[in-house]
């Protein structure tokens, strides 16, 4: 398992549209992948769990990766929360 803190950085924070993606970045992996912030941890591959979240533009977030695949999955979503391809 493995975990690295993330600023996120998209313009409109995590509403409906940017949650949507952040999901299809997290279900491209194999690895199980959370997001926990204020002490919530949700499955990044949930559109319910991403939305209850309502992350702000430079809010703080854990993303926890656990499987085969946890390096690029960690990248993948450090890389989407902090604006790089979005």
């Amino acid at each position: 398992m493995k975990q690295k803190n993330v600023e996120v950085k998209l313009e409109q924070g995590l509403e409906a549209r940017p949650a949507a993606m952040l999901v299809q970045v997290a279900s491209k992996h194999s690895s199980n992948v959370y997001l926990e912030s204020d002490g919530r941890k949700v499955n990044a591959k949930s559109i319910m769990g991403m939305m209850s979240l309502a992350l702000a533009p430079g809010e703080q977030v854990v993303v926890i990766a656990d499987g085969p695949d946890e390096e690029e999955a960690i990248t993948s979503m450090e890389n989407y929360l902090g604006g790089v391809n979005s």
